[in-house]
């Protein structure tokens, strides 16, 4: 099927998501947070993980694809970038709306399809904003633009990092974070993920993404979700849930790159950058 690039342009109606503290907690829960971190997965004073943000978009992005031409066994999720404007509210009923902006024909290598979500509260202010680049990677040679060489992010030669923080993570991870709205079979069901070429279910790359945040909501926002202002990242590898996640930032006058990998050193998220306050 090839893709539809008739709908490069086009918004999708405003996307409603609705959601309350139960289901804000069970996040937090998703990506690793216990006790020790009350204020996240305790109802009252509740605040909210900046990383939350990657899900009331869920509605738009699977309408954005809808039609699309993607070959959804062959699509990874290649990018991920949130910004956030504000505070994100414990409950409440939010809106968004997704445009496919680009495609770009990597050959033999799939596409590339570049989605961007904005969200907003029932008052209409804009609360956060999504990238997200997608890689089907059966869509490639369809005569598109290569598109532009990609931004890096690298640590910088020879400096050690200015924090490193290693999270365990469950066995039961994935089956965790699932709850929070993703439920590709490929993350519980062991059949599905042998089909795949995998040895076992993996974790999601968003909850990787979620751990990363909480390392370093902690480690340079003194766990204030209001100095969290923007995390971009490429997902470079599969986790395996039981595995420990070791992210580390690096200080720069762009603010923070940021690495995530396994004990045993395989990189699972990087060319990554945080931005805070």
């Amino acid at each position: 099927m090839a893709l539809n690039l008739d709908l490069i342009g086009k918004k999708t109606d405003p996307q409603p998501f609705t959601y309350d503290q139960d289901r804000v907690i069970l996040y937090a829960l998703g990506i690793g947070a216990g006790v020790k971190e009350l204020d996240f997965v305790y109802e009252k004073n509740l605040k909210v993980f900046p990383t939350f943000a990657v899900i009331p978009g869920m509605p738009a992005i699977i309408s954005l694809m809808m039609n699309s031409g993607l070959n959804l066994p062959t699509v990874l999720h290649g990018e991920q970038k949130i910004v956030l404007h504000g505070l994100i509210p414990p409950s409440g009923t939010l809106y968004s709306t997704g445009v496919w902006t680009s495609a770009y024909d990597k050959g033999d290598k799939g596409a590339i399809v570049n989605l961007e979500i904005e969200t907003k509260d029932e008052s209409g202010k804009s609360l956060f904003d999504a990238r997200v680049v997608l890689v089907d990677r059966s869509a490639g040679n369809f005569g598109g633009d290569k598109g532009p060489p990609t931004e890096k992010f690298d640590p910088p030669e020879g400096k050690d990092p200015d924090f490193r923080v290693e999270y365990d993570t469950s066995p039961d991870q994935a089956a965790l974070y699932r709850l929070s709205g993703d439920k590709n079979p490929l993350h519980i069901d062991p059949e599905f993920a042998k089909l795949g070429g995998l040895e076992r279910p993996i974790l999601h790359g968003l909850c990787t993404y979620g751990f990363a945040g909480r390392a370093i909501l902690y480690s340079v926002c003194d766990g204030d979700p209001a100095r969290f202002k923007s995390f971009a990242v490429r997902f470079m590898g599969p986790v395996f849930p039981g595995e420990t996640l070791v992210t580390s930032g690096w200080k720069t006058d762009r603010g923070y790159i940021i690495q995530t990998r396994t004990r045993d050193g395989r990189l699972v998220l990087g060319n990554a950058l945080a931005e805070v306050s």
